[in-house]
């Protein structure tokens, strides 16, 4: 199937899952999950399946690996992904190398996913397929950089494709970003309230009244720099304008969430206030495709 909208549904830690990927495929965007939400490699295995049974001739779906060192796990993911053959694989928080070969041998790609112009580098040297840029304004973990800025540079020295990704909620910031050079835009706050999505109500509803103002971004959570919505922070005994001292960076997928600051706090990107429903995925996108085409007719009006 060809895409509808050159869009992700971008990975989202403990939220994505396979009714969110199935969703997404089947209204014609990329699904993606990260493997991590599966807490057990049992449970990976029976969401891929899953998944490709259900998304037979729909748009391809993708599987967020962490490659960082301290996932043990990784061995057992990189097997289920080369059983069950995701379209896309993006590499996070750690070099793509370790994906490269099991996953270009079946005809996937790998993208890696970049929050600096070195780490691209690095990347692109490793034999990534393409990148993932994250971008100021993504929620999870994010970046720095403004997405114009990063493709731009990134354009110096790659010509493979590019996801960007940060605070690309609506239609016509998906045409800004591909009229920028990228060719994928990664949204993950616009599907946060989705009906699909596996946050609690309570965070949708949290997301639907949330605005920019309510994120702080902090590394006090799981290490590295994330976008946090401050009333869950504050829901959680934390406050916003004293956050303790950064935890040391644990990112093995089949750990226990006992302990863990961030199995209870919640994230959001700077697109938030966009989010105004809780809705069905399918919904959405019709929204986003809507929005897209009244954007491209702007850039191009007498098309």
């Amino acid at each position: 199937m060809t895409l509808r909208l050159p869009v992700f549904a971008a990975p989202m830690f403990l939220i994505s899952g396979p009714d969110l990927v199935i969703a997404a495929c089947k209204a014609g965007i990329i699904g993606a999950f990260p493997t991590p939400n599966a807490r057990t490699i049992e449970q990976l295995d029976d969401w891929m399946t899953r998944i490709n049974a259900e998304t037979k001739g729909a748009a391809p779906w993708c599987a967020n690996l962490v490659t960082h060192s301290s996932n043990a796990r990784l061995p057992q993911d990189l097997a289920m992904v080369a059983k069950h053959k995701p379209s896309f694989v993006v590499t996070a928080l750690g070099s793509p190398k370790p994906a490269i070969d099991a996953v270009q041998a079946y005809g996937g790609k790998v993208f890696a996913d970049v929050t600096s112009i070195t780490l691209a580098k690095k990347a692109v040297a490793a034999g990534a397929d393409g990148l993932a840029c994250i971008c100021a304004g993504a929620g999870g973990h994010t970046g720095a950089l403004s997405p114009f800025a990063f493709v731009s540079a990134v354009r110096e020295f790659f010509d493979g494709p590019v996801v960007v990704g940060g605070g690309i909620t609506d239609g016509y910031g998906l045409a800004g970003a591909i009229a920028a050079g990228a060719d994928y835009a990664y949204m993950g706050t616009r599907f946060l309230a989705a009906n699909e999505s596996l946050a609690p109500d309570a965070y949708k509803d949290m997301v639907v009244q949330a605005s920019v103002d309510d994120l702080l971004v902090s590394p006090a959570i799981t290490g590295t720099n994330a976008s946090w919505l401050k009333p869950s922070l504050i829901a959680n005994g934390l406050d916003p304008d004293h956050m303790p001292d950064s935890p040391d960076r644990a990112y093995d997928s089949g750990q226990s969430f006992k302990g863990k600051r961030w199995s209870s706090v919640w994230s959001a990107g700077q697109g938030v206030g966009a989010v105004r429903a809780t809705e069905p995925v399918a919904q959405i996108v019709n929204r986003l495709e809507q929005e897209y085409n009244a954007a491209r007719a702007r850039l191009c009006p007498t098309a």
